[in-house]
């Protein structure tokens, strides 16, 4: 099996347990990652990971490279990834200390982040109606339940911009839209890790309820709280890690690694010859 990804976010600077663990620089044609790539073994597994924040947690959401970052982890060979994440809950039922592994997205980003692989001569539309691997999430959820976390499996996701939290007028807006979780960094990873045939699923872990609680309880969403609950969540999401990785199968039988199989609209002829030579690694198998 090939490689198994891992991106931390807020808190998850390290993992611990891999051994043979080597610091790797990766060159990619859309500019730098977020930081050095760490390979390695955990549960005799190959494992390759990247803090999304960079060492010391200092990109913010809207500046992360994610081009780079998931270029980087296809050049690694990574096969699947595991993304670990802070979010906030916008319902009740969904705790401090929960975890999430949504099976939906929704955008509230801007253009400002470059999601898509594809242009400069090359248009790809590709499917994204599901845009996790159910397989990875299924196996992350089971692990969870093993190492003892709350875990919900399934939910919406919705990215917005940040850096800063929700108003309060926002955070009820989305809590009648019906959505589960708030976070600003997963979508752009689910679609780019699509668009590269990786399957990709996310651990989130809740730190607080988002700020349309405030008036219920006299509580705010203080860093203070959310840093505590972070540390707690990161521990936790690491022994998830430890259980999930040596249970992975060796053979897939989700459409993810042929997902951009039928997606490439333009004709090969008319592609330019800079952008099929940037973009062999994703689009090799297809287009020569």
């Amino acid at each position: 099996m090939k490689r198994i990804g891992i991106i931390g976010g807020s808190g998850f600077y390290n993992i611990g347990g891999i051994k043979d663990v080597k610091s790797v620089k990766v060159t990619t044609p859309f500019g730098k990652p977020s930081d050095d790539f760490v390979t390695g073994l955990l549960g005799g597994k190959e494992v390759v990971f990247l803090a999304r924040h960079g060492k010391g947690h200092k990109v913010l959401p809207s500046e992360i490279n994610y081009r780079a970052n998931i270029y980087g982890m296809k050049k690694l060979g990574v096969e699947r990834i595991i993304s670990v994440s802070a979010c906030g809950s916008l319902k009740e039922e969904l705790k401090p200390l929960d975890i999430v592994i949504p099976d939906q997205f929704m955008d509230r980003t801007n253009i400002g982040r470059l999601m898509t692989f594809f242009g400069d001569g090359i248009v790809a539309h590709i499917p994204f109606a599901d845009p996790v691997c159910p397989q990875l999430s299924k196996a992350l959820a089971d692990a969870g339940r093993k190492a003892g976390a709350n875990i919900h499996l399934g939910g919406t996701y919705i990215n917005m911009e940040g850096p800063q939290f929700s108003t309060k007028a926002e955070s009820k807006l989305y809590r009648s839209w019906g959505v589960d979780i708030i976070g600003m960094t997963n979508l752009a990873e689910a679609k780019l890790s699509r668009e590269a045939e990786i399957c990709y699923a996310t651990l989130a872990c809740i730190t607080d309820y988002d700020c349309w609680r405030m008036d219920e309880v006299c509580e705010s969403v203080s860093l203070e709280m959310i840093i505590q609950n972070l540390c707690r969540n990161v521990d936790l999401s690491k022994e998830i890690l430890k259980t999930v990785i040596p249970s992975l199968a060796e053979e897939k039988t989700c459409g993810c690694g042929a997902a951009l199989k039928d997606s490439i609209v333009t004709r090969p002829q008319f592609i330019p010859a800079e952008t099929k030579k940037k973009l062999k690694l994703i689009i090799g198998k297809y287009i020569k």
